[in-house]
């Protein structure tokens, strides 16, 4: 690896898996330990976050896991500020936590459209609400990664009201912040993936194209890619690297579509 992230201490949320395989907070996590980077891992899920922490300490990377729900302020509050008693500083945000409910207004309640909002869009705004200020004070300025969604900015093939609102709100939240924080030495950018072949889309995209469960959903979506196949939870992943890294100092909110060539269709 090329060390890109050496002397860099960055907080990853949904750093868990939500099923069995890699997970784009768990590739993003041990992606950017392998990097150089000291990972503050947090997931609600204690038990998924410690198996993720547990692969970078087997690769001899430093990582603390830590479970929170992200979309309980007090929750945030106190990680960001243990992330930085541990570590000095906060360099990398990562959000990467996301729930996905498949329905339009009529199917879906409005409980339902609430937990969307909560998990998908405040969590994020706590997150930067908590770290910007300590990003400020330093020095090293800081980069913000969010993960979004194609379906922010296209409909996938099936209705997802709450998912796609959500992730639209991500991409404007994103943008708020690049402008504003722009000065501060502050970056904010969105990684958008489309059709990816993660644990999160398996159970709720299931019934999603009809009869046939899993495996006719990955041979629908699979069908729909122009580079033939969907991507993983790796895509995600080095795209979310360059963003944070170095590299991209000259990139602040901009939306990196990592979709196979799907958007290109629509």
């Amino acid at each position: 690896m090329a060390q890109r992230l050496t002397g860099k201490v960055a907080i990853v949320t949904g750093a868990g898996s939500s099923g069995p395989g890699w997970g784009n907070g768990k590739a993003i996590s041990v992606l950017f330990a392998r990097e150089g980077a000291k990972v503050f891992a947090v997931d609600v899920q204690p038990e998924t976050v410690e198996v993720t922490r547990g692969i970078i300490a087997a690769e001899a990377g430093e990582c603390v896991s830590y479970a929170a729900d992200v979309s309980n302020s007090a929750d945030v509050k106190t990680f960001v500020q243990r992330c930085l008693e541990t570590y000095g500083h906060i360099d990398i945000l990562l959000n990467n936590v996301g729930i996905l409910t498949v329905g339009g207004p009529e199917e879906l309640s409005e409980e339902t459209w609430d937990r969307h909002l909560d998990v998908n869009v405040k969590s994020m705004f706590l997150t930067c609400k908590y770290v910007l200020p300590i990003m400020q004070q330093q020095s090293r300025g800081g980069a913000i990664v969010n993960i979004s969604s194609i379906a922010s900015i296209r409909y996938t093939g099936y209705p997802s009201v709450a998912y796609n609102a959500s992730k639209g709100a991500v991409n404007q939240l994103t943008q708020n912040i690049a402008v504003q924080y722009a000065a501060k030495g502050i970056r904010a950018n969105c990684v958008l993936p489309g059709l990816m072949n993660t644990p999160m889309v398996r159970e709720p995209l299931q019934n999603a194209y009809g009869p046939g469960g899993v495996e006719t959903m990955i041979r629908e979506r699979d069908a729909l890619v122009p580079l033939g196949k969907m991507g993983d939870a790796w895509d995600v992943a080095f795209a979310a690297l360059f963003l944070a890294s170095d590299e991209a100092k000259y990139i602040t909110g901009s939306q990196l579509v990592v979709d196979g060539g799907l958007t290109c269709k629509f």
